[in-house]
């Protein structure tokens, strides 16, 4: 996700609303996993519940809510992730998900949300109906701070007791710096370190796909070396493009030129069928197609949709 935009956005959009919760007559349903583990020579497994980031949609999410959600609703997705409620008080943004058929089982949250309005944020999280809370950024200044990486996994358990009190698991979602070494953890990778430092029944991984591929590691190698921690992930492509001024952020801030952009899903560099086939490895539950940048929104979440609608692994 774009990092000014997106660290705005989500601020902005959700901290307006977090006064205006109640608290609600509110039970997680526990959801049943999307497909069993795949058979490479027998192809036949499918997501049945494909769902949305909002943040794809942001643009026509802050001039037309309620009719953005129906259309999402109706290019066939099931499953949607806010990035803030836009001024909607928690009550109708359930009321407008109830009326086009979808859930949420999760919405992404500013890091100084956790730190500073947590116990609203998980009381309006039980009214719309999440049963994940996701932070999906850690502000620059405190990554090249010496003990930063360790305040955010220290928060992170702490928003994980809480919220497993509540009834809402909290995890974090990454972007590609996680992935780049840091000097303020000895050269060490951030995301490993988070994956040492927070208690796995307390913090899960939303794992971004695209942007753990940009930065040259292998998704597959976490499944395995971490089955089960990563129950949600973002599916989002990338095409190779050595001409593009494309870059992101590494471990301290700086940027990093990787050579590409972004794509819809099934056009890109990304082995969808390969990963898909490690679902169980994983623990996947869900599965939130995104695009940073999209060049027609509703165009290409709906070519996402149909890749994934059709797709057998």
């Amino acid at each position: 996700m774009q990092r000014m935009n997106r660290r705005t956005f989500i601020g902005s959009s959700l901290a307006a609303t977090l006064s205006a919760a109640v608290k609600p007559a509110w039970a997680a349903v526990p959801l049943k996993p999307m497909f069993a583990k795949a058979d490479p020579e027998n192809p036949t497994h499918q997501i049945d519940r494909v769902g949305l980031q909002l943040y794809t949609v942001r643009g026509t999410m802050k001039t037309d809510f309620e009719g953005t959600i129906a259309k999402v609703a109706a290019t066939g997705y099931k499953e949607v992730e806010f990035a803030g409620y836009f001024g909607h008080s928690p009550k109708d943004v359930r009321a407008i998900l109830d009326k086009n058929g979808l859930v949420s089982p999760s919405c992404h949250v500013d890091y100084k949300v956790v730190e500073n309005k947590w116990p609203e944020t998980l009381e309006a999280a039980k009214i719309v109906g999440h049963s994940y809370i996701i932070c999906p950024w850690i502000d620059e200044k405190q990554r090249a701070d010496a003990g930063g990486w360790k305040r955010a996994a220290d928060l992170f358990n702490k928003a994980g007791e809480a919220g497993q009190k509540a009834g809402i698991q909290f995890g974090y979602h990454n972007h590609s710096f996680e992935f780049q070494p840091s000097k303020t953890l000895g050269g060490k990778l951030p995301y490993d370190f988070l994956l040492a430092e927070t208690d796995p029944k307390l913090v899960a991984m939303e794992m971004d796909l695209c942007w753990i591929s940009v930065a040259g590691k292998d998704p597959i190698a976490y499944f395995d070396q971490y089955p089960g921690r990563f129950p949600l992930v973002h599916v989002k492509d990338w095409v190779k493009d050595a001409s593009s001024n494309s870059g992101y952020e590494g471990a301290m801030g700086q940027t990093v030129k990787y050579g590409g952009h972004m794509a819809d899903v099934g056009q890109g560099s990304i082995d969808w069928k390969n990963l898909f086939a490690r679902d169980g490895k994983a623990g996947i539950q869900h599965y939130f197609v995104e695009n940073d940048d999209p060049k027609s929104a509703f165009d290409d979440i709906k070519i996402s949709y149909d890749y994934l609608r059709d797709l057998r692994f």
